[in-house]
């Protein structure tokens, strides 16, 4: 269970002003129309992070229980810090969307502003951290909802209310002490 829960806890404090909610914030106000726009983020979240969940089982299954510690506590204290880097939404991300509608643009553009994304990393890291990669990827799946949807519905007005740098802080904050349980040995009843 606590797989689950800090799976979405970290990822939607993490997805906090990330380009994928300010893609959020953009299509809704480009096309009003937030069904298909929440359908789109939920099958490409559950595409590229399911693919992120099958890398950090495969890291688990591969890697000797000591290294497994120390790539995972340093990526952990990797993702604390690009935490901290506010993230820029690129224009042909939301170009996509003349061609395949709401949600085909909305699909497309998440899955590939996902691709080695920070959310991304975290949910290899964590699934082989935890090695329970379904849970890891239905936690950082309800976190990017968490953070996704209520950008669908309120655009801009939320972006101008959230204070951005505390919860970047408080996100780098849980992946910093995930890194440093993970290299002092928390995880040794795991096998880590």
């Amino acid at each position: 269970m606590e797989s689950i829960l800090v799976s979405t806890g970290v990822v939607a404090l993490a997805e906090i002003g990330d380009k994928t909610q300010l893609l959020a914030f953009i299509l809704a106000a480009r096309f009003k129309k937030p069904l298909p726009i929440i359908l789109g983020i939920l099958l490409a979240t559950i595409l590229n992070h399911g693919m992120a969940g099958v890398l950090g089982a495969w890291i688990t299954a591969t890697l000797s229980p000591e290294t497994l510690r120390w790539i995972l506590g340093l990526s952990f204290i990797g993702m604390a810090i690009w935490t901290m880097i506010p993230d820029k939404i690129e224009d042909e991300e939301t170009q996509i969307a003349k061609k395949f509608g709401v949600f085909g643009a909305t699909f497309i553009t998440f899955f590939l502003a996902e691709m080695g994304d920070k959310t991304q990393v975290a949910t290899i890291a964590m699934a082989a951290h935890y090695a329970a990669p379904v849970l890891v990827v239905t936690g950082t799946t309800l976190g990017m909802l968490i953070a996704d949807v209520p950008a669908v519905f309120a655009g801009d007005k939320l972006a101008n209310k959230i204070p951005m740098k505390l919860v970047h802080a408080i996100a780098a904050g849980i992946f910093a002490v995930l890194g440093a349980m993970t290299l002092f040995g928390a995880g040794a009843s795991l096998g880590f």
